[in-house]
């Protein structure tokens, strides 16, 4: 377990067995950034032929490794590229680099910039993220590398807000990487009863002992989803023999000044049904709950930073499989609320169990609804793998990017024409038409397709189909597999809601 401390002091003369210090790229070569003046001053005439030697540049990623030869107190010194600018991005993406750079040290400083609590907050989720590993399942992982302290040196490190963005840094970075230890999670062992399950302990540890917010959780099995009319959540789960769920939280603090609905998409393996997707497109489709998984942990994360907002979050959970009792193209399904919908492809099925649990959010009264997730690939040919679509009304929209800029998320706005909702209305035998085949614009369907059950109240659709699994090398504070990435963007909204 990593000890996290927030000091001020001299990186120069601070007992660490490394001290990380961010370059800045620049025309007239590398320099040390805000943080790492002391670490100048000490290597005084020698840093700037000693960065050109090595080859520094201060590109974004970059890392170098110096024995400091006595130079510092610390035996090591490691300088990490920040690109052109030293902002809330940069930083994060560079402290996340740093940690998988830094392996068998005790101890750790971490000089990067943090004179603002924003820069604070990005210092610490940075690194916790950048050395994130999922070894689960390995026989046998080595052991831990990480260090065992981990110190953040600021020069506002004993202003109140520092403290307190320290310690909401640390609160965020737990919440995504439970999320992506989630993801990560192989199919079979994270059917829609265990990750029900997963949920319901996760709630009851975050609630448990004297002081801590309560979060209350209800959890619907495949009886009283029948009892209810969840057609949706039933039609894409009956083909599997790990029946679905419909989980519910709620958080209700004292003197809640709004009230936020969250609605994840869980599908915790899609085959793509009867629709059945080519062999290839089913190897990262464990991660099709990622949405689900974010809205869970934003909803815990929110309680544990007693932020004054009401949550209520709705979590549809379903497998969808291959079967002789799967819903087949050209079924009708009646889904909670009474509107029914023709079926046309059974790999369009997320949008069929976010549908149910819309309606029973709009039932909660909320001032706003956010859904997330993993919904279309039309949405990553759109904005490739790192950049999330949002939709909805124009002034949630508005704020949801708003948030994602404090949060250090990519999200892009993307509009829902009025053709679409005559696509959508076009099934000659039900009310709404699940998925017509038309090529384009098929991202901007499936948002208008939700938009007939939010009861036209304030909303917003976040489509992390790109963003939210990284089969790559790792980057910044992004490791491969689950990334949790809208988890921050949805604690930051929370964050802004509360405070307008």
């Amino acid at each position: 377990m990593i000890s996290y401390q927030l000091r001020s002091a001299n990186p120069a003369k601070t007992r660490a067995d490394a001290v990380v210090v961010g370059v800045l790229e620049h025309k007239s070569g590398a320099q040390l950034a805000e943080g790492g003046d002391d670490v100048a001053k000490a290597y005084g005439r020698k840093l700037r032929p000693l960065l050109a030697s090595l080859g520094v540049t201060g590109k974004a990623g970059e890392v170098h490794k110096v024995p400091s030869g006595g130079t510092l107190s610390s035996p090591l010194l490691v300088l990490v590229g920040l690109g052109e600018e030293a902002d809330q991005v940069s930083v994060r993406r560079a402290a996340g680099a740093a940690a998988r750079s830094v392996t068998n040290a005790a101890s750790v400083a971490l000089a990067l910039p943090a004179g603002t609590p924003a820069l604070v907050r990005a210092v610490t989720e940075g690194w916790h993220l950048g050395g994130y590993t999922f070894t689960t399942y390995k026989k046998d992982s080595g052991g831990s590398t990480a260090p065992g302290t981990v110190t953040v040196l600021s020069s506002i490190a004993r202003k109140d807000e520092a403290s307190e963005a320290f310690e909401s840094a640390q609160v965020l970075a737990r919440a995504v990487a439970t999320t992506r230890d989630w993801v990560n999670t192989p199919p079979g062992d994270l059917r829609p009863p265990a990750f029900a399950d997963a949920v319901a302990d996760a709630a009851a540890e975050a609630s448990k002992g004297r002081g801590k917010a309560k979060v209350k959780v209800t959890v619907h099995d495949e009886k009283q989803l029948a009892e209810l009319g969840c057609g949706g959540i039933l039609g894409v789960g009956q083909g599997s023999d790990a029946p679905p769920r419909l989980v519910e939280l709620s958080y209700s603090p004292r003197g809640a000044r709004t009230h936020l609905a969250l609605v994840g998409k869980g599908i915790t393996f899609d085959s793509g049904g009867l629709s059945i997707k080519p062999a290839q497109s089913m190897s990262d489709m464990k991660s099709d709950m990622a949405g689900a998984a974010a809205v869970v942990q934003a909803t815990l994360a929110i309680a544990a930073l007693r932020l004054p907002v009401k949550v209520s979050t709705f979590v549809p959970m379903a497998e969808n499989m291959v079967s002789g009792s799967a819903t087949r193209p050209g079924d009708v399904l009646r889904m909670y609320g009474g509107k029914t919908v023709e079926i046309m492809n059974t790999d369009a099925e997320g949008r069929l169990i976010l549908a149910d649990a819309l309606v029973r959010a709009t039932e909660s009264k909320p001032d706003v609804v956010l859904d997330v997730a993993t919904l279309t690939g039309h949405m990553v040919l759109a904005l490739g793998d790192r950049v999330g679509g949002v939709m909805g009304s124009d002034e949630v929209v508005d704020a949801v990017l708003a948030a994602a800029g404090e949060a250090g998320e990519s999200h892009w706005p993307m509009p829902l024409p009025e053709q679409m909702t005559e696509r959508v209305r076009s099934s000659k035998i039900a009310d709404l038409l699940q998925h017509d085949w038309v090529r384009w614009g098929g991202g901007l369907y499936a948002g208008a397709f939700l938009r007939e059950f939010t009861d036209d109240l304030p909303w917003a659709h976040l489509d992390i189909a790109g963003p939210s699994f990284h089969s790559g090398s790792a980057y910044g504070h992004v490791t491969p597999g689950g990334t949790g990435f809208a988890v921050t963007t949805l604690v930051a909204y929370a964050r802004r809601l509360s405070a307008s």
